[in-house]
């Protein structure tokens, strides 16, 4: 049998209806793996072990003759730290404020654990959630399971490290520019970005339009299984009065019409990322959707200029004052960044920030005019050195020194257009031992379309934890 920390969510539901498997039997395995991985990824902040097991064994009594299991009842998740839990703290994960106690827990959390998932642990996170990656002044450095001198990507990076080291069965994230999808790349797992709207957000953060709260697994149907519970509408969401998508009906590919694009415009790409995005392009025509490549005429400069156009705000400024009080305490990129939003500030403001979006979003909406999905990758580059701020140090993707390592990521187009589904997931691996993937992109509100093609991807190729490969627990060590 795989090692139970490596059971697929809809694996485990299985042995625990058939009786074959406890979840208190579950959960000590997942908590005994991250006695063993944790010294080495760090993926979590805080720990909820005795909680956790108290609810494994409340869950155990529910799969007895008579209970009554609920949709996730006894699977081990983890939380993103900034989404709030009641009573317990929040930090940004930053030294330069002091951390907060949350007074309600984030809407997604409480339908996790009212359909019977565990929160057993809480997961790294960027400083203030601003950049692709997972290492803080605060919490250290989020290394990547499959190679520990890669970074795991972030924002949401703990979240993807935790189900790649087999340290959480279900996890959840949040994405403003990537944060889900370019970790899940990263980790060879699978992420969420739903449209906006579709998981409520309490407020004020969900009423940015480019805010999602999402669900993250080591597999599609897991991923699935986690969004179905976190959606629908909630008060005090106004955005989140969407009906609930029905992703039941997966169907098969054949006959889909599928654009791909391996080179979007002007964006950087690495070699063998561009190959990973064909040989699933491929997978896909194989099974029997219609494929056509197609050129997309974006351009970097203009969705930055778009994206600093929103994020050259509050965030930026309240960053820069805390510094000017603590100097020395924030981490190089999260400076970096507030002194870029408060630069790009003064350049593009709101209205010809609105003027980009709406000229990017023509050329998305020209694409699902023909096309029933569109897959194009994740992230260009094949890795971010852990650790590694790139304030001093420039990246270089495919012959090409960025300007910011951001610019590796090709995610911030589905924030700015926000009502489209997409699916990260799986496509392969680069020669350094870290995973590649790609993006499933469907028209606005057609999840269920977006999650149909990453399925059959999936289905052709396999995912990280497909039969013996699996991150080594430590550095230096053989494969677990």
């Amino acid at each position: 049998m795989t090692d139970l920390f490596y059971l697929s969510a809809a694996e485990a539901l299985r042995l625990f209806r058939a009786r074959e498997l406890s979840p208190l039997e579950l959960m000590r395995a997942v908590v005994e793996r991250a006695e063993r991985t944790e010294p080495a990824v760090n993926a979590f902040v805080e720990t909820m072990t005795e909680h956790a097991l108290r609810a494994a064994a409340a869950a155990e009594r529910r799969y007895r003759p008579g209970g009554d299991p609920r949709p996730l009842e006894g699977l081990p998740v983890a939380a993103k730290e900034n989404l709030p839990i009641a009573g317990r703290p929040l930090t940004d994960g930053t030294l330069l404020a002091p951390s907060r106690r949350a007074g309600e827990t984030a809407i997604v959390l409480t339908r996790i654990e009212a359909a019977g998932g565990i929160l057993h642990a809480r997961t790294t996170t960027s400083e203030f959630c601003c950049m692709p990656m997972s290492h803080t002044r605060r919490w250290g450095v989020t290394r990547n399971p499959w190679n520990f001198s890669a970074a795991v990507g972030g924002s949401s990076g703990g979240s993807a490290a935790s189900l790649a080291a087999g340290t959480s069965m279900l996890a959840t994230g949040t994405d403003i520019g990537g944060s889900l999808r370019a970790p899940a790349s990263f980790a060879g797992v699978v992420a969420f970005k739903p449209p906006h709207g579709r998981n409520p957000i309490l407020p004020p953060e969900g009423l940015d339009p480019y805010q999602h709260h999402g669900p993250m697994a080591r597999t599609v149907g897991d991923c699935m299984l986690l969004q179905s519970v976190m959606a629908g509408e909630d008060p005090r969401d106004p955005a989140s009065g969407l009906p609930v998508a029905d992703l039941r009906a997966r169907g098969g590919v054949h006959g889909l019409r599928v654009a791909f694009c391996a080179t979007p415009g002007d964006f950087p790409v690495d070699s063998e990322v561009r190959d990973a995005t064909r040989a699933a392009a491929e997978s896909l025509r194989a099974a029997g959707a219609v494929i056509e490549e197609i050129d997309i005429p974006w351009r970097l400069d203009e969705v930055n200029r778009a994206l600093w156009a929103h994020f050259g705000n509050e965030l930026a400024t309240r960053v820069l004052e805390l510094d000017r009080r603590q100097p020395g305490v924030v981490s190089p990129y999260t400076l970096a960044f507030a002194r870029k939003g408060v630069d790009a500030a003064h350049r593009v403001d709101s209205a010809t920030g609105q003027v980009l979006a709406a000229s990017i979003g023509a050329r998305l909406d020209a694409i699902f005019g023909r096309f029933d999905a569109l897959v194009l990758p994740t992230v260009g580059a094949t890795a971010f050195a852990a650790g590694e701020d790139y304030t001093d140090t420039r990246l270089t993707v495919n012959g090409m020194e960025l300007d910011h390592f951001a610019d590796a990521s090709l995610t911030p187009v589905f924030n700015i257009h926000s009502t489209h589904p997409v699916v990260a997931v799986p496509s392969g691996w680069a020669s350094n031992g870290v995973p590649t993937g790609v993006q499933v992109a469907a028209a606005p509100y057609d999840d269920g379309t977006a999650f149909r093609v990453a399925l059959a991807i999936e289905a052709a190729l396999g995912t990280g934890f497909t039969g013996d490969r699996r991150p080594a627990p430590a550095p230096g060590s053989s494969p677990a």
